[in-house]
């Protein structure tokens, strides 16, 4: 098995409470499908700064990055299945999937 990264990638905010509350059940019933193959469920991303390599520091974010899920998986096709089920496609964002590689030490 290898871990997957699932990035999450602009999209709409939710445009009523109500609308907010539905999304976020279909989005916890896609994580609980998704069973022990979920390692991390997701890390949304708060107060981005970016580090230039000059030394120049400045609020905000270079990418269209707002969080990330990690999952354990057989394969980049299983990883693409449930990333394509994911309710975040809904609100019209993307989903960029990567293997992660395991460094060694």
């Amino acid at each position: 098995m290898a871990q997957y990264i699932i990035c999450y990638l602009g999209g709409a905010e939710p445009a009523t409470p109500e609308e907010g509350k539905q999304h976020f059940d279909r989005y916890n019933q896609w994580l609980t499908a998704m069973g022990d193959a979920v390692v991390n469920p997701a890390s949304p991303f708060k107060d981005t700064t970016t580090v230039q390599s000059d030394g120049t520091v400045e609020p905000g974010s270079m990418s269209a990055i707002s969080g990330f899920t990690v999952i354990d998986v057989d394969s980049m096709e299983a990883a693409l299945e449930h990333a394509g089920a994911c309710p975040f496609l809904e609100l019209g964002g993307a989903l960029e999937v990567s293997e992660l590689i395991q460094m060694p030490g």
